[in-house]
């Protein structure tokens, strides 16, 4: 049996190395607010989450098989978390159950197979009782042929032989054993056998009575015990790796359903997290990369709004737009709305909802992040020389159909050099087919990219009001040669020294 709760014709590879540049982009997107919300405390739901976050789907077709699934468990939560709760008690009950797995004796293996495979049965009727209980009310793929399987593979009749095979395999009535003699006399090709290997009564008092030989070992013939056990493990050992693979294919199932189960548990904790803080969520429409889509109403920053609550929402419309560069006011709403875009795009692609009221985005095949770092005692050279080996290391993975955000990159120069390299580079990853936010005060560089490509780029300003005010709501508007940094200085005290 597979789950397909998150592709529909493959199992997710939980144990895949995230990709490069995976650490920079949660860290620059603020991603960690997220995933702990998502976890709600739980190391191994924080795992899942960040693995499923961080590895995105580049096919639209696979994100709405992911939405609708979702979708579902939106609905009925408590009925995902029931399922979940019945994966994680499988897999406590066959670590708590004698295991077989340090023992080389197949008699051995076999009892602990034995022990697992029951304790597993009663959570596969478990799942079997809640596919019957709730089957007709998903209506995704995945979910609903996860349930259609589990009724059809998991009927009366299969418990019924898995029972009764269990019991037998039990040997209460001992081992039924038959084996060749070898021309040494040696015995060769055991073969353990279906029955009873005790003797009826008709037998024991002589009636039916059939040519047969028996011996007793004395109690204290320590040898010929041992001679006995090893014939006993020749005949079980087939069967007894038999079992232990079914038994190690059962937990495999319920590992796999846990983890992909335990994607959408982190979900809806953070759509419940997310609506006690009276945030927009909703699914964004994935367009193919071709239809150059980016536009979206009242989006906000995820992780902001888990930490204060209170976050502006933008209204934006790129589409046709190869270049979005981001100017205005300091300490104007420019970074939050650049990680909220990156947050937006992450979580589509994954098959999360966005926060926002609405979105339509075109995916991307991988998400990059250059953002300005604060200097600190790990730094070896300058800023701007630690600015460029990031980006080097970014073009080595870059590929097209790419999405880079730049925050303030190229600035720890002078405007003239930090505008002329921060051209090249944008122009191309224009070139090579890949996406670029750019938010940055260098007026030079963004006004040469107004000059020469209106049509390809859309300009947005975090305005400032006449009082200094600032209403974090980008609008379309072209750079200014300001970016207000006065105002911030006057805030903090700076109109002391005017005063001396």
């Amino acid at each position: 049996m597979k789950a397909h709760l998150l592709f529909p014709d493959r199992d997710f590879d939980f144990s895949a190395e995230l990709e490069g540049g995976s650490g920079d982009l949660a860290k620059d997107l603020e991603l960690g607010a997220v995933l702990e919300a998502m976890a709600a405390g739980d190391k191994f739901l924080f795992d899942t989450a960040a693995k499923v976050v961080l590895t995105s789907l580049a096919d639209p077709r696979a994100i709405r098989y992911r939405q609708a699934v979702l979708a579902d468990c939106l609905a009925h939560p408590q009925i995902i978390r029931g399922m979940y709760d019945i994966a994680v008690g499988a897999l406590q009950d066959k670590r708590g159950v004698w295991g077989f797995l340090s023992s080389q004796h197949p008699t051995s293996i076999l009892a602990g197979a034995i022990n697992q495979l029951e304790v597993l049965i009663v959570r596969l009727r478990q799942l079997r009782q809640v596919a019957d209980d709730n089957a007709a009310r998903f209506s995704s793929d995945g979910l609903a042929n996860l349930l259609r399987t589990l009724q059809l593979e998991l009927d009366d009749e299969y418990f019924d032989v898995l029972s009764g095979h269990l019991r037998q395999l039990r040997f209460r009535s001992g081992e039924l054993l038959s084996a060749q003699l070898h021309k040494d006399n040696s015995g060769i090709n055991y073969v353990l056998r279906s029955g009873s290997a005790r003797r009826s009564w008709r037998e024991r008092v002589g009636i039916d009575a059939r040519s047969s030989y028996t011996f007793s070992i004395p109690p204290r013939d320590e040898a010929g015990s041992q001679a006995l056990q090893d014939i006993a493990n020749r005949g079980v050992n087939l069967v007894a790796n038999a079992a232990a693979q079914a038994a190690d294919h059962i937990s495999s199932y319920f590992t796999l359903l846990r983890a992909e189960l335990g994607f959408y548990i982190c979900c809806v904790n953070l759509r419940d997290e997310l609506a006690a803080r009276d945030q927009p969520v909703t699914f964004a429409d994935p367009e193919p990369w071709q239809a150059a889509e980016f536009t979206c109403t009242d989006l906000r920053d995820a992780s902001l709004a888990l930490r204060t609550g209170h976050v502006v929402g933008n209204d934006v419309d790129a589409a046709g737009k190869s270049l979005v560069i981001i100017t205005g006011a300091n300490s104007g709403g420019k970074s939050t709305f650049l990680r909220s875009a990156g947050l937006a795009q992450l979580m589509m692609q994954c098959g999360m909802f966005v926060t926002a009221a609405r979105m339509r985005a075109s995916v991307v095949r991988r998400i990059f992040t250059h953002f300005i770092r604060e200097e600190d005692r790990d730094m070896v050279s300058g800023r701007l020389d630690e600015e460029l080996k990031r980006m080097s290391a970014i073009a080595d993975q870059l590929g097209p159909q790419s999405l880079v955000l730049f925050n303030e990159s190229f600035a720890a120069t002078n405007e003239r050099e930090g505008s002329e390299i921060g051209r090249q580079v944008v122009r191309a990853l224009l070139e090579a087919d890949i996406r670029v936010f750019f938010v940055t005060h260098q007026f030079d560089f963004a006004d040469s990219f107004r000059r020469q490509r209106p049509e390809s780029t859309l300009f947005l300003r975090a305005p400032r009001q006449p009082d200094g005010r600032r209403t974090y709501r980008l609008t379309p508007a072209e750079p200014l040669t300001t970016s207000y940094g006065q105002d911030i200085y006057f805030r903090l005290g700076g109109w002391l020294g005017e005063r001396r």
